[in-house]
């Protein structure tokens, strides 16, 4: 759906931004048409404005930036979210919230700032198939909080790994996002020594860090037969 409007300015870039203004977007996501060139007129007599028509695609990632803002807004917090340029060429948008008061939309290990990301997910591609448009993916961070809880959660499940190996016992660790176990299964798929799991349901889903050399020597005993069906045979 496009959005439009007749703006004026003794400029062309002036016109254009007080049309993006009026609009309520950022200069870079509208695109325009000259209608009328300005005239500078003699001795201050005879000038003439420019006029261009201003318009902007209602996309789908700044249907997710305004349900932030909104909400920022709603709850009086000392914040701005913007959209991030990056992954914008393979159909992936990024919202970054900064501000003092922005970490209270984290939560308890970023759950709150998963149900937030849903939501603008939820938002984005409704917008896209309202437009008949490809589904895209919005991720949401605050302040870099998920490259800081990445960057814990690998050093966790390093720290993790090397206590199965060292105890010759299993670790079950927390609940987990699904983000969050893909974070854990990636950083030890070659650790040696260890594998992991998923066990659960829904929220409480949780990552098992596995004792490998014990689990190939249930297997190996599991696999091999008793003395007794050994003389039978």
């Amino acid at each position: 759906m496009n959005k439009e409007v007749i703006a004026t300015g003794r400029t062309i870039e002036g016109a254009v931004a007080n049309g993006a203004n009026e609009l309520g977007v950022p200069v870079a996501n509208v695109d325009y048409e000259v209608l009328e060139y300005p005239k500078k007129g003699f001795l201050g007599f005879g000038e003439v404005d420019a006029k261009v028509r201003v318009f902007c695609v209602a996309r789908a990632d700044l249907t997710a930036l305004n349900l932030v803002n909104t909400l920022l807004n709603n709850l009086g917090l000392d914040a701005q979210a913007e959209l991030c340029a990056d992954n914008i060429s393979n159909g992936d948008r990024m919202i970054n919230i900064t501000g003092e008061s922005a970490g209270i939309l984290i939560g308890h290990h970023g759950e709150t700032l998963e149900a937030l990301q849903y939501l603008c997910n939820l938002a984005a591609n409704r917008q896209c198939d309202a437009d008949g448009t490809e589904h895209i993916k919005m991720t949401v961070d605050i302040e870099n909080y998920r490259e800081r809880r990445e960057a814990t959660l690998r050093r966790l499940a390093r720290g993790v790994a090397q206590k199965v190996i060292k105890y010759h016992k299993n670790i079950t660790l927390e609940p987990m996002s699904p983000y969050e176990r893909r974070i854990i299964h990636s950083e030890l798929q070659n650790f040696k020594g260890v594998s992991t799991n998923s066990i659960g349901s829904d929220n409480n889903r949780r990552v098992v860090v596995i004792y490998e050399n014990r689990r190939n020597n249930q297997r190996r005993n599991n696999a091999a037969p008793k003395a007794e069906e050994a003389v039978e045979e």
